[in-house]
C-alpha cells in the first residue's frame, strides 16, 4: 500500500516532501486568517493514499505547529487576550474530545447541507454590518464570558474535534459577533484555544490508530512557517486584511461543499 511505503523515511522523495511542506504552509497561512484550510491538508495526504480517517487525524500535528507559532506571535505584540482565552478554552477543549470520539457518527451528507447554509449565513452578515468585523462591538465585549457563550464554544468544540475543517470560521465568527472582539483581537485567541485544545483530539487519533506521524511531522513544517507568516500579516496589516481573507475562504468553503462534497 501508499501508506506503507511513505511511513519509510529513507523511501520518501524530494517531491513529496516539497510538496506537503507547501501544503502546510498553505494550510498554515489560510487557517491563521482564516480557517478551513485544513482542507488542503486532507486533498494532499489522500491523494499520497491516506485514508480519510487518517487524514482527519494527522493534520492534527501541523495544526498543533501553527497556533503555537501564530499564538506566540499574536501575544508578543499584544494582540492576545490571554486571560478571556483559557477561560474559552474549558469547553472547546471538553467539546472537541466529544467530537473526535463521535467523528463516525453524524450523516456526513446532512452534515454537509447544514454547513453550506452556516456558511452562507456567516457570508451575509460579514457584508451585513462589516463594522463588527473591523472594530468589534464594544457593547458586547465583557471581562469575563457570559454563560452562554459558554454553550457557544462548547459547540464549536465538538465540531472542531470532528473534522477541524472551518472551525477557525466558526471561532471567529462566535468572537467577534457575541464576544465582542475585532478581527485581529479574535484571530489572537482563535490560534491560542485551537492550540490548546488540538493535543487533546490528536491523542483521540493516536489512541485509535488514526495518525501517519511522518507525513504529519513533514507537513507541519509548512504549517509553522505559514502560522508565523500570516500571524505577522494580521497583526501589521489588520481587521481589513482579515476581513478579505475571511470572505475569500469563505467563499471558496462554500464551492468546494455544493461542487466537490
Amino acid at each position: 500500500m501508499i501508506i506503507d511505503y511513505i511511513q519509510n523515511a529513507d523511501i520518501i522523495s524530494f517531491p513529496i516532501i516539497s510538496i506537503l511542506i507547501l501544503a502546510g504552509f498553505l494550510v498554515g497561512v489560510v487557517n491563521t486568517f482564516a480557517g478551513s484550510g485544513t482542507a488542503i491538508s486532507y486533498s494532499v495526504f489522500m491523494l499520497l493514499g491516506i485514508s480519510p480517517q487518517m487524514a482527519n487525524g494527522t493534520i492534527r500535528i501541523g495544526v498543533v505547529m501553527q497556533t503555537l507559532a501564530a499564538s506566540l506571535s499574536f501575544y508578543r505584540n499584544g494582540k492576545l487576550d490571554i486571560g478571556n482565552a483559557w477561560k474559552i478554552s474549558i469547553p472547546i477543549v471538553l467539546g472537541s474530545v466529544l467530537g473526535a470520539q463521535i467523528a463516525v457518527s453524524i450523516n456526513p451528507e446532512v452534515f454537509r447541507k447544514i454547513l453550506i447554509v452556516i456558511m452562507l449565513i456567516l457570508l451575509f452578515l460579514i457584508f451585513y454590518k462589516p463594522e463588527k468585523w473591523l472594530k468589534g462591538n464594544q457593547s458586547e465585549k465583557c471581562s469575563s464570558p457570559k454563560w452562554w457563550h459558554y454553550l457557544v464554544y462548547l459547540t464549536i468544540g465538538i465540531y472542531g474535534g470532528f473534522i477541524h475543517i472551518g472551525v477557525g470560521i466558526f471561532l471567529l465568527a462566535a468572537l467577534v459577533l457575541i464576544a465582542g472582539y475585532d478581527l485581529v483581537n479574535a484571530n489572537g485567541i482563535k490560534v491560542f484555544v485551537v492550540f490548546i485544545y488540538s493535543p487533546f483530539v490528536l491523542v483521540v487519533f493516536m489512541l485509535n490508530g488514526q495518525v501517519e506521524y511522518l507525513i504529519g511531522l513533514i507537513a507541519s513544517v509548512g504549517n509553522l512557517l505559514g502560522g508565523i507568516t500570516a500571524s505577522y500579516f494580521a497583526v501589521k496589516k489588520g481587521a481589513s486584511l482579515v476581513r478579505i481573507f475571511l470572505v475569500v475562504v469563505i467563499v471558496l468553503f462554500i464551492i468546494k461543499l455544493i461542487y466537490f462534497p
